[in-house]
């Protein structure tokens, strides 16, 4: 018999490729988003603001297993009211709702983040300490929402795992990729911040989905997954400005030449944020103008995956260049 299997922040790009596998899977899929865009035939979509914690209560009724994705990306200092409220207030009205109806099983999308200090992280593992100095709203919200999530793992609730992802990207993407290229097309992607000597993870989607599909059907009593975090990300670094060339250069704009220094891009960032601040704060239009994202790109943030293929026996089956040409034909077809 198939499992009912509840989907947050089902409507966005990570969320969708959620619930179109797992209803490909087989099973009985809620799609729980503040979005109402229907998008499948047999999936139920469900409108859900998981701050408010009878809704969330209301919704999870009947469901046998939670996959928890719905989070604000907002790196910058500015709205972080709304971020807490949504990361770690929505995560424990999630956690609440699977208490009070004895939900077995939930996957928490976490975030490589959760271990950035500002420095470089080289084949980091899961050993590594939460971060100790705040990044940014995001970043902190993230870690205390993944501390309560893998706490509560085996206490009276679900059996609970973590999956943290580094640079997700693929066909679908309504936000990494999009922004990219709407700053080649506008001329304003023509160089790179620093020296392009670090390297970064990145994560194709259908990696990504495989990883938590994996993570989903063991949590089980006396399983190793339960209780932990995992890092999953292709494997393969590559210096930032190196993956975005390749992207921008396949979809047909020039490659990119020279480099602005750290500061100057560090100074215009925190300028930028200072303004949108002043202004009230702009929520998900980063467009990569953030002191965090630009501290990103001129650090090594890499990853072991050597936990993850052995508990979850995952592997990433769609190498980075693949999943760039995977990707450009995606956009080309959509152009």
């Amino acid at each position: 018999m198939s499992r009912t299997i509840l989907i947050t922040g089902g409507q966005g790009f990570v969320g969708r490729a959620l619930v179109d596998r797992f209803a490909d899977e087989g099973f009985r899929v809620i799609c729980a988003d503040m979005l109402d865009r229907p998008f499948r035939g047999d999936v139920r979509f469900v409108k859900l603001d998981i701050r408010d914690a009878d809704a969330v209560k209301a919704a999870f009724a009947g469901v046998d297993s939670v996959i928890h994705n719905a989070s604000l990306v907002h790196t910058k200092h500015s709205r972080e009211e709304d971020v807490w409220a949504v990361n770690l207030t929505g995560t424990e009205n999630v956690l609440a709702a699977c208490r009070a109806h004895g939900i077995p099983r939930l996957v928490y999308m976490s975030s490589a983040s959760a271990v950035y200090e500002g420095q470089d992280i080289e084949y980091g593992d899961e050993s590594l300490p939460y971060s100790r100095i705040s990044q940014a709203p995001y970043a902190d919200s993230k870690i205390a929402a993944e501390k309560v999530v893998l706490a509560q793992s085996g206490q009276g609730g679900a059996h609970t795992c973590a999956i943290r992802p580094h640079v997700v990207f693929g066909a679908g993407d309504n936000r990494f990729v999009p922004a990219i290229l709407d700053k080649a097309a506008a001329g304003k992607l023509t160089k790179a911040v620093g020296n392009r000597d670090k390297l970064s993870d990145f994560t194709y989607i259908s990696n990504l989905v495989d990883a938590v599909v994996a993570a989903e059907a063991r949590l089980e009593d006396g399983s190793p997954v339960c209780g932990q975090a995992y890092f999953v990300t292709n494997g393969e670094p590559m210096a930032f400005f190196d993956f975005i060339e390749k992207l921008v250069v396949a979809m047909g704009y020039p490659p990119i030449k020279g480099k602005v220094p750290y500061w100057i891009a560090y100074s215009a960032a925190a300028v930028a944020e200072g303004i949108d601040t002043l202004r009230g704060g702009t929520l998900n239009a980063e467009n990569g103008m953030t002191r965090f994202s630009v501290r990103y790109m001129v650090t090594h943030h890499y990853f072991s995956i050597a936990k993850a293929r052995r508990d979850l026996e995952w592997q990433p089956a769609v190498s980075l260049e693949e999943g760039i040409r995977l990707t450009v034909e995606q956009l080309r077809a959509a152009a």
